[in-house]
């Protein structure tokens, strides 16, 4: 039976809701999950979303996003990047 979800995280978008799971598998093994929050007028990947790891992992995974937060500088890094390889597969009209 799998362990309890437990909210680590709100993220204020899709991109830093992805940047924290990626950063909790890529530097503890901690498999996350991002839901979109229900309520706002967002749509798709925009709006806030919270980040949910096992309980069993929960005090790992605060340690590791305390000791480097998510930037600013960070999802602009990500955004661009992610929008030139969209450019170039073609994918933005």
């Amino acid at each position: 039976m799998p362990d309890a979800l437990k909210r680590v995280a709100s993220a204020r978008s899709g991109a830093e809701a992805e940047l924290i799971c990626s950063r909790l598998l890529d530097e503890g093994g901690i498999h996350a999950i991002a839901q979109r929050n229900i309520g706002g007028p967002e749509w798709g990947g925009s709006g806030g979303q919270t980040v949910f790891v096992d309980e069993q992992d929960f005090e790992r995974a605060r340690e590791i996003l305390d000791a480097q937060p998510v930037s600013d500088d960070e999802l602009t890094r990500l955004s661009e990047e992610a929008g030139r390889e969209a450019a170039e597969r073609g994918d933005l009209p």
